[in-house]
């Protein structure tokens, strides 16, 4: 493929982010990590509860690659291996020839979905980690094992790993997306209408397979990580070390990978500092980890950036006296809201847009900044409901 054929390929992935995102509300980052995540030809877990639109995303994203073969499945502890990978053909065991049936399972998917991945049975966890790590399947009946096209597997989880034997297939995951529900008033006041709504025509762009394995195989390896990129690096992991957040030295290296897939998706040809944004859902192995690991990277990616992250406390402390108050009356809600959340509320949203602004007229990522502008909506929404009862989705930005 030329070089013009390899931009293209970025441009058709890039409206697909668009589009998806424009779908699936409060979902762009999610969008863009798995599209990079693909790009490295590495694995992702979706983490949250029911109900997310995980594996509805899963499906739409991967439906966008033409001529790829998809495959999913909920695994559950009695999922046998011939299942996920092939079933016994009966009418050849009727004739005394011991086979599996291989077309539209695991064996043959370029893209797979595995829903509750860490509830893997025990007899088939060697295959799946196989299938991750080194994309072969060992048949039942023995012999040489089978090469398996796949691309990149997307799972799904409503919770971690309990089990210390699915421990193994989470340290497989390279990225980890925490999955929530909406928190913007707007969104789901959307999404509410969306249940009644009469279905528009929506654009869809799509991707060839093999456009898609020479970006994977040829294009991303291809990225330049110039030294700054390297130095960058090496002070993000010293200060997570600092807060005993330590990720294996396989874990950086494949994370390069992300950071090439990330320019390549932008149509870069040498990775740049703000692609280290995308760590964020490499480098915590707890939710409790991730907003320590959010900081540190945000830190690394935007020097100026601490300002935003005092913000961000500031809503999440306005967050905690709201809880505080559950049971007071009406009117020291009110007073408390007057005196204290309104302006404070006020004062972080505006800032944050400002923020926002300079960020990405500096060329810098934005994600950091639209989460924590996400948590001050949510924010501003409780205080709205639960203490002036008034219905946030009606209302202007004006808190």
């Amino acid at each position: 493929m030329d070089a013009q054929g390899t931009r293209d390929t970025a441009a058709r992935l890039r409206s697909i982010c668009d589009e998806l995102s424009e779908r699936f509300l409060e979902r762009a980052d999610v969008v863009r990590t798995l599209v990079v995540t693909l790009l490295a030809g590495q694995h992702s877990l979706l983490l949250g509860p029911p109900g997310t639109a995980k594996s509805e995303l899963a499906r739409e994203l991967t439906g966008r690659i033409d001529g790829a073969a998809y495959w999913e499945i909920l695994l559950s502890k009695f999922t046998a291996p011939t299942r996920m990978f092939g079933p016994i053909d009966v009418a050849a065991l009727a004739r005394g020839e011991y086979r599996q049936i291989y077309e539209g399972r695991a064996t043959t998917a370029h893209v797979a979905f595995i829903d509750e991945i860490f509830k893997c049975s025990t007899a088939a966890l060697n295959e799946t980690l196989g299938f991750l790590n080194e994309r072969i399947y060992h048949p039942e009946s023995g012999g040489e094992p089978i090469r398996c096209p796949l691309i990149g597997a997307i799972t799904a989880s409503n919770e971690l790993p309990a089990a210390e034997d699915t421990a193994a297939i989470y340290d497989r995951l390279l990225v980890r997306i925490e999955v929530g529900y909406l928190a913007d008033p707007s969104n789901f006041a959307a999404l509410v209408r969306s249940a009644v709504d009469r279905p528009v025509a929506r654009r869809r762009t799509t991707v060839e397979l093999a456009a898609l394995r020479h970006a994977v195989t040829e294009a991303v390896p291809a990225v330049d990580v110039p030294d700054p990129v390297v130095d960058a690096v090496c002070t993000l992991r010293a200060a997570l070390r600092r807060r005993e957040i330590v990720a294996s030295d396989r874990r950086w290296r494949q994370a390069v990978g992300l950071l090439q897939a990330s320019a390549h998706l932008d149509g870069r040809q040498a990775v740049a500092v703000t692609d280290l944004s995308v760590l964020t859902h490499v480098l915590w192995n707890a939710p409790a980890e991730r907003p320590a690991v959010e900081r540190e990277v945000l830190l690394v990616v935007n020097p100026d950036a601490g300002e935003a992250l005092d913000l961000a406390d500031a809503i999440e402390e306005l967050e905690a006296q709201l809880d505080a108050m559950a049971g007071q009356s009406r009117e020291a809600l009110s007073e408390w809201v007057i005196k204290k959340a309104h302006n404070k509320l006020a004062t972080a949203g505006r800032r944050l847009a400002e923020l926002r602004a300079e960020a990405a007229s500096a060329g810098r990522s934005t994600t950091a900044i639209d989460r924590i502008t996400g948590r001050q909506r949510a924010v501003r929404a409780r205080v709205l409901t639960e203490a002036l009862g008034v219905d946030a989705s009606m209302v202007q930005e004006r808190l």
